[in-house]
């Protein structure tokens, strides 16, 4: 049963992202997509996801703990500060902050956390910036 409520919570979501993709307006040069293709996109594959929820619901859903929820509302909290923090502390050293946190949270060692964080964020600022020419948060460094 709670696999059909989250399903019906997918397409009212679905629903809502179209509609609010829908008031998008477009500028007179664009790229040949426009600014509205990727949420739909996303729209259409919550859509698709949240039927095959309600068509082949699972017999027996196990629910995680109290402790993992604790772990998930923390996860979500970082993305919030990671969201809020962006344009202060640029995208290069928020990134890294997130990047670290989350290898963390996958079972990664404190080493390991800050070096891969660190490399991520440092591939993906040269991945946006040069390769696809995107402008990103500038930090106190000018990075």
């Amino acid at each position: 049963m709670s696999d059909r409520i989250f399903g019906i919570f997918g397409l009212l979501f679905a629903g809502l992202l179209v509609w609010a993709t829908g008031r998008i307006e477009e500028s007179f040069i664009q790229d040949p997509l426009g600014p509205k293709a990727f949420p739909l996109v996303i729209a259409a594959l919550t859509a698709f996801s949240s039927v095959a929820m309600l068509v082949r619901p699972e017999p027996s859903p196990t629910w995680p703990n109290f402790r993992k929820w604790l772990e998930m509302a923390v996860t979500v909290g970082i993305m919030v500060a990671y969201a809020l923090v962006l344009p202060e502390l640029g995208f290069v050293l928020s990134s890294a902050v997130l990047a670290a946190f989350m290898v963390w949270r996958l079972g990664g060692s404190p080493v390991q956390s800050v070096v891969g964080g660190s490399l991520m964020s440092a591939g993906f600022f040269v991945l946006f910036s040069y390769a696809l020419n995107l402008s990103l948060a500038r930090g106190p460094w000018g990075f």
